[in-house]
């Protein structure tokens, strides 16, 4: 990336002196180079997890297990993006609190590459932890390189944090998917460690050039808070400490006591976190309209992401089954599924950016409501397009990989309809009162939707029958077409957000 550095030939100290990162200020370099790796380990693994479940050199669970496993620990990531916001805000600052994410991160993928299944749920959980620390507050300290809402680079920034992601998304299945499946799984979760290590070590190196604001931290907890803080989460970890001792010593445990209550917290959460914003007398009348119509959304895109995250667990196990996993007689491993999406990503949100405005220059750009609708219809019609490879299937035909590679095409599309605007709106939405906290409630609407796809298969539920599958689709359809019908009211709740 050093070739991407440039520095004006003007005398150092004057204006525009400074060294840039493709005209953008020197830190997004460094955070640019985190994100990618942090998510190239993440992917990687991510890939690679629900077909270690159920391989009979991995764990050999049930497709079922499997996808509660990989759908639980989805829903806890984000779940626990929301406390990482807040142990930045009111312990660390982000700063640290991402260089001890990294860290987490790193150890939990050695964790995972030990060959012990002992130790697999303990790296899954630091893995979970790590990036609910880092998943909010890296993108806090991008905005904290611009000065004000109204740098003209600001948007052009996040773009290229974007594409960071999404880098490191494509690349990780092909490399750390490839290792894993042909060469040792441990091997792979190894490789993603290496990965994090690599994103840990450049982001110490090159974090003098990150904003001073980013070591600040906003709300610190008094001396009286923090005491009581560690009280009340001592007790609450002794509490849950001596539960599963007793499940366990009494032989009653099993991975559901785990599962459950997990699955059961990604629901109750989110709604709680709604309610209690809902129903706080701090918020006047425009707030509290504005929160209703948020509600709609939050709702929305639970649905979205219910069937959109079983691309990596119901899809992917299905291709592992029942796809020729071949392109012109040529065999590729079943990771490689997960790298079409971020390739997709990164060939396509350019056209949507350009569509969008396009649209609006000449009055026609679709509301947000009408984004939603569009993306929970896409997200429903993915879903019936999958019932073609699973009626080939049924037949006893392997289904062709590009039925599959179709699937993941339309996810996209509906992804970029919807992801992005849900992002937008949220930060338009927010009570002044919630400003730093709603990004990790929209957060909670993954949560939620993952949730859901763990409890249906924790109560056995067979997520690759046609029955369900043609079940989840038109609900999906049924609520983008409810989006679409109230969306006169839902603007209309929405005031002065556009």
């Amino acid at each position: 990336m050093a070739s991407s550095l440039t520095k004006d030939s003007v005398r150092p100290g004057t204006p525009g002196s400074e060294k840039t990162f493709f005209g953008h200020p020197r830190g997004l370099a460094t955070l640019f180079m985190t994100e990618m790796w942090e998510r190239f380990s993440y992917y990687g693994m991510k890939a690679l997890l629900p077909l270690y479940l159920v391989a009979p050199g991995g764990l050999h669970m049930t497709a079922a297990t499997a996808t509660a496993i990989y759908s639980v620990y989805l829903s806890l990531v984000y779940l626990l993006a929301l406390p990482g916001g807040w142990f930045a805000d009111r312990v660390l600052g982000p700063r640290k609190t991402v260089a001890v994410a990294g860290l987490v991160i790193m150890l939990g993928h050695l964790t995972l590459a030990l060959p012990s299944s002992g130790t697999f749920f303990a790296g899954l959980g630091l893995v979970a932890i790590g990036s609910g620390l880092l998943k909010s507050n890296i993108s806090t300290m991008v905005g904290h390189l611009y000065k004000g809402a109204d740098d003209a680079r600001r948007d052009g920034g996040f773009t290229l944090f974007y594409i960071g992601i999404n880098l490191g998304a494509f690349a990780a299945p092909l490399v750390i998917g490839t290792v894993g499946e042909n060469v040792n799984w441990h091997l792979g979760f190894a490789l993603a460690a290496l990965g994090m290590a690599l994103g840990l070590a450049q982001y110490l190196l090159g974090s003098r050039h990150l904003d001073a604001q980013s070591s600040v931290v906003p709300t610190p907890l008094s001396p009286a808070e923090k005491s009581a803080t560690l009280r009340k989460s001592a007790l609450w970890a002794a509490i849950a400490a001596v539960f599963y001792t007793v499940v366990v010593v009494s032989g009653h445990y099993t991975l559901n006591w785990l599962l459950v209550p997990i699955t059961i917290a990604g629901l109750v959460i989110p709604v709680m976190v709604i309610a209690r914003i809902k129903r706080d007398k701090d918020l006047d009348r425009t707030e509290q309209s504005k929160m209703s119509a948020y509600i709609w959304f939050f709702v929305a895109a639970a649905v979205f992401w219910m069937i959109y995250d079983q691309g990596g667990s119901t899809v992917s196990l299905f291709a592992d089954s029942s796809a020729k996993n071949t392109v012109f007689g040529w065999d590729f491993p079943v990771s490689w599924y997960q790298s079409v999406n971020p390739v997709m990503i990164m060939a396509l949100a350019p056209v949507f950016a350009w569509a969008w405005l396009a649209l609006a220059r000449r009055g026609k750009e679709p509301s947000t409501a009408v984004k939603f609708a569009m993306g929970l219809v896409l997200i429903g019609a993915s879903f019936f397009l999958f019932l073609a490879p699973l009626a080939i299937a049924d037949g006893g035909h392997k289904a062709a990989a590009m039925w599959l590679v179709a699937i993941y095409f339309v996810q996209t599309v509906g992804e970029l309809t919807l992801s992005p605007v849900g992002l937008s709106v949220t930060t338009k939405m927010a009570p002044a009162k919630y400003a730093s906290q709603m990004m990790g409630v929209w957060f909670l609407a993954v949560t939620a939707g993952d949730a859901t796809t763990g409890l249906l298969s924790i109560a056995g539920v067979d997520l690759n029958k046609t029955g369900i599958v043609a079940f989840q689709a038109a609900l999906a359809v049924a609520a983008g077409v409810a989006v679409w019908m109230y969306r006169k009211k839902v603007k209309e709740l929405m005031g002065d957000v556009h």
